[in-house]
């Protein structure tokens, strides 16, 4: 049976460092691939992102599909920004001196993409494809039981336990302090439960920090296929966002650094800024990406699409 290749790339996103942050494979030329292929491709590299790159209306813009193990999401940020550092690294942009603006397609919108280079690396920053929007709240006591913690580890001072989004929705928790985050467990019956009451299962939880980090935080979507993700962009967006919204009468820029993927052994570095005017909020994320590896992916000449 004759068979079709298709060049991937797998970098680590948000991190200096090889085997830290969030992988992530890329595939730069997917044309020909059908969405049933690229769904299984994404289960066999088994991250908790898999990205397919296709042709755009111009030299610095393409069009991106986001596949998790088990579905395919509109919008998600490190594997945005793991694709812009794996185009930009394959030369797809030609010679990157200093910066470069692109833009991507994604089901969520367009998603402008800044690629900077300098001494230390490749450092990418998106900005979010849409406005904050927020859901459903949920009881304190409720996403306690689903994270295996204590009504009274869960902070609601800035806002209850809510869902957010900038382009992909996440309920988003503030817990009291670093010993609660590291306790965090997801029990997925309790998730499952939220799931059926129509409430986003996949849950983002943070704490505020007094070191070389102004947050902490993990994230939670066992439903989605990822037991836990060691760098997503797109919650640290939403959150960005939120704090931003819920600081009464603090127009201008502000800026937060987020740790994640602590506990996980994938330590990464997440910067997060928001602007804020009139009460309007646009945000970005940013971080640096590094190579890990290349190769051949094959299918079946006959694979189903």
């Amino acid at each position: 049976m004759s068979q079709r290749g298709y060049r991937f790339f797998i970098c680590d996103v948000f991190t200096a460092s090889r085997f830290g942050g969030n992988p992530l494979a890329v595939l730069p030329e997917a044309d020909g691939l059908g969405d049933a292929e690229m769904q299984q491709i994404a289960r066999e590299f088994n991250y908790s992102e898999s990205t397919f790159v296709l042709p755009g209306n111009g030299p610095l813009n393409r069009r991106v599909r986001i596949f998790t193990p088990t579905t395919e999401v509109p919008f998600a940020g490190h594997p945005t920004i793991g694709t812009a550092f794996a185009l930009a690294q394959a030369g797809e942009f030609g010679a990157l001196f200093e910066s470069l603006d692109v833009h991507f397609d994604v089901a969520a919108g367009r998603v402008p993409v800044l690629i900077s280079a300098g001494k230390s690396g490749t450092w990418c920053e998106l900005q979010a494809p849409q406005p904050l929007s927020t859901g459903t709240s949920v009881a304190p006591a409720r996403i306690a039981a689903a994270l295996s913690l204590a009504t009274d580890d869960i902070v609601t001072d800035t806002h209850e336990p809510v869902v957010a989004s900038v382009g992909l929705p996440f309920l988003i928790v503030e817990v009291a302090g670093i010993d609660a985050l590291r306790r965090a467990r997801a029990q997925t019956a309790a998730l499952e439960a939220l799931h059926d009451d129509g409430i986003v299962p996949d849950v983002h939880v943070y704490t505020r920090s007094d070191d070389e980090f102004d947050l902490r935080a993990r994230m939670f979507a066992p439903l989605d296929g990822v037991p836990e993700d060691p760098a997503t962009g797109s919650a640290n967006c939403a959150l960005a966002a939120l704090l931003a919204s819920r600081n009464e009468g603090a127009d201008g820029e502000h800026r937060w650094r987020i740790a994640q993927g602590v506990e996980m052994g994938r330590p990464s570095v997440l910067d997060a800024r928001t602007r804020r005017n009139g009460g309007e909020v646009t945000t970005w994320i940013g971080g640096s990406s590094v190579h890990v590896a290349e190769g051949t992916i094959f299918l079946d000449q006959e694979s189903a699409r």
